[in-house]
């Protein structure tokens, strides 16, 4: 890869990131029409222009449901459905799986079952997880994002440590679920072990995470921001990026891409669950067929170059050839997240 010279922009010149809330609603319909047909959602920040787009109509149409979404990261979806255990007001979340097992532990989640959402028979068996607790409905991949004005490709997850690449890193906090992909390569590239056994040595992560702090121009909480530096070109490469994301802006002629590192990429576990004692439960569950339906689940891989988790959809992106693809024991990962991060936030600190 090549990189040309800096462009002047420094960490203290970086704007704060601040939160990200997106929200999308048919016009409000009548008092006690909504009391029946209307559903709040909560699910990722990143997930607003294909909810906005895709899922709000077709909800409406086929379903009667008046869609109001929530769109933050899942450990925030994580806090409001626990604040409100004792009166809950989200019906359904998508986020992803290390916070649905926190889900699972606080008793917050209702069981999918094939009665009620038929469309769960269709799944891959690895979509379904804890006997029904949460399922899968996309899978984007991870990888290196970079900004093709200034880099040729990514050939592997070391380049994040390149000299070349002084300044011109910015990697997701652990506190976002992608914060985890570049922990895990740290792990790999640090103790030079294969990742089933890599992951398991924080120690080894941590101590090849404090070598790229000279490489970072910052740790984003709010991804948005972070891209949009990648867009820019005040940055080369961004860190566990996916092809829900990076890809669309591509095809938008934006000079970004996503790289497939030689290392291998990761799938985003990208989840659907039904809160306990939601409001408008037969109507939430409703919305959670349509989701793991195949028209849903092909416009959605289409427009967010997702795999599909429905076998009967052959839709959405291309899986690079020749790379592994790795999935984390997320069990670990939710014993022990917590504790990364007070960890990584006092050793990364910029």
């Amino acid at each position: 890869m090549t990189r040309l010279a800096p462009r002047g922009i420094t960490r203290r010149s970086l704007l704060k990131t601040s939160a990200y809330a997106a929200a999308g609603t048919l016009a409000a319909p009548a008092l006690l029409r909504a009391q029946s047909s209307e559903l709040v959602i909560g699910c990722a920040g990143s997930h607003t222009a294909w909810m906005e787009e895709i899922v709000v109509p077709h909800m409406k149409e086929v379903i009667g449901a008046d869609i109001l979404f929530e769109g933050t990261k899942s450990s925030v979806n994580l806090e409001k459905m626990a604040s409100n255990k004792d009166n809950p007001y989200l019906s359904v979340v998508q986020m992803d799986d290390p916070v649905m097992i926190q889900a699972v532990d606080a008793d917050l989640l209702t069981p999918i079952t094939a009665d009620a959402v038929p469309n769960m028979t269709d799944l891959r068996g690895d979509a379904v997880h804890m006997d029904g607790m949460w399922c899968n409905y996309v899978q984007p991949w991870a990888g290196i994002a970079y900004n093709t004005d200034y880099a040729e490709g990514v050939p592997s997850w070391g380049a994040l440590w390149d000299a070349q690449n002084a300044g011109q890193v910015i990697i997701p906090s652990l506190q976002n679920t992608e914060g985890m992909w570049t922990l895990f390569v740290a792990a790999m590239l640090g103790s030079g072990k294969p990742f089933s056994e890599a992951q398991y040595d924080i120690e080894a992560a941590f101590a090849k995470l404090e070598e790229l702090k000279p490489n970072l121009l910052s740790v984003y909480s709010t991804m948005s921001q972070a891209f949009n530096l990648l867009e820019q070109g005040e940055i080369t490469l961004l860190s566990g990026n996916f092809s829900s994301y990076t890809l669309p802006r591509k095809a938008e002629g934006v000079p970004v891409d996503l790289a497939a590192p030689q290392e291998g990429i990761f799938a985003m576990p990208s989840g659907i669950c039904l809160v306990k004692g939601g409001p408008n439960g037969e109507l939430a569950a409703a919305y959670v067929n349509e989701m793991l339906g195949a028209k849903m689940q092909a416009a959605i891989a289409d427009f967010a170059s997702s795999v599909p988790a429905n076998t009967t959809v052959k839709a959405g992106a291309v899986i690079p050839d020749g790379v592994e693809i790795y999935s984390p024991d997320w069990a670990f990962v939710a014993a022990n997240r917590r504790e990364w991060i007070e960890r990584f936030d006092k050793l990364m600190a910029l």
